[in-house]
């Protein structure tokens, strides 16, 4: 189970901006997990996880609202440790 690997797709509902120090705004994207619009979505809310999912940025062009975007879900690989 250690190489399991998971694609899901959402679909972005909304940004909203806010102000945050020492940035000039914060953007806040929204995510839902697609469930219809398409035979492929149909097959994605079948088979991979649902729910939202909320992100956050300095900047405004990272994601576009109304797009549907795959989200992949690996495995992290173990901290590098630092040396001290």
């Amino acid at each position: 189970m250690d190489n399991m690997k998971v694609r899901a797709k959402f679909y972005c509902h909304s940004m909203t901006k806010t102000t945050s120090s020492p940035e000039p705004f914060i953007y806040n994207y929204r995510f839902s997990a697609v469930t219809s619009g398409s035979d492929e979505n149909k097959k994605f809310w079948k088979w991979t996880p649902s729910g939202m999912i909320e992100l956050s940025s300095i900047r405004d062009d990272i994601f576009e609202v109304g797009k549907e975007y795959y989200l992949d879900f690996t495995p992290a690989l173990e901290p590098i440790k630092e040396k001290l």
